[in-house]
């Protein structure tokens, strides 16, 4: 499987980015960003976010299987016009790049769970993504799928790049293992979030709107698959 994948320098890009490169069943990773990565990697190729949209560069595009698409702001302290910029606005810019060029590609798009597919209620950036939902859910990708996640737990050293969320996440750190223990629906992890598209990219979803607990449930099945395939080849 070949996958683009936008925002990879952000807590949750970098988590996925870790498990593309970690499975055996990603063949490459195009990293398309504001900045470099900074990593190194046979599998990975990294692309500019303003080559990327030049129609120039659109000739490298086909082939590939999966967008994950994890390029995001907060919203805290930002004007809904320049929000709606950066989340609908460059989101929409790039699906259409891929659509013209690979219309085969199945779409995940990161949301955020309280999203507002109205786009009518009162909260600005839940209007913002359900605006940007419904623009490529009608978009003809081979599927368009929407992760919602809610509390995630960074893993194995990722951090945010917005300090009240870093101080955020800090303080939250105790509290996992009891959030997990009495309301595991609502916590998931960078991990299961990058484990859950590629099984969404390579087996489908029972929905288009993913929550946390469909989230973790891919992530489960995903390496319940792998670990089958691994002792097949063991026995074999």
């Amino acid at each position: 499987m070949k996958v683009i994948l936008f925002g990879a320098t952000g807590m949750v890009g970098q988590g996925v980015l870790r498990e593309c490169l970690l499975s055996p069943d990603v063949e490459q990773v195009l990293a398309v960003g504001r900045a470099e990565t900074g990593q190194k990697h046979a599998k990975l190729r990294e692309m500019l976010l303003k080559d990327f949209l030049d129609a120039s560069s659109e000739s490298s595009l086909d082939g590939y299987d999966a967008c994950f698409f994890c390029l995001g702001v907060s919203s805290a302290g930002m004007k809904e016009e320049d929000y709606r910029r950066v989340t609908y606005d460059l989101t929409l810019a790039a699906a259409q790049v891929l659509v013209r060029t690979n219309p085969k590609l199945t779409f995940i798009f990161v949301s955020g769970a309280g999203t507002d597919s109205t786009e009518k209620g009162r909260s600005m950036w839940a209007r913002v993504k359900g605006r940007t939902e419904n623009a490529l859910a009608a978009m003809p990708f081979r599927a368009v799928y929407l992760f919602r996640p809610g509390i995630i737990r960074p893993m194995h050293g990722i951090e945010s790049k917005t300090r009240v969320y870093r101080v955020l996440y800090k303080v939250l750190s105790p509290l996992y293992p009891v959030l997990k223990a009495v309301a595991p629906r609502f916590v998931t992890t960078t991990e299961a979030v990058g484990l859950a598209m590629l099984a969404t990219a390579e087996l489908g979803a029972p929905k288009k709107v993913l929550e946390n607990d469909d989230i973790n449930q891919l992530a489960r099945r995903y390496l319940e698959r792998r670990a089958g395939i691994q002792a097949g080849h063991t026995s074999a």
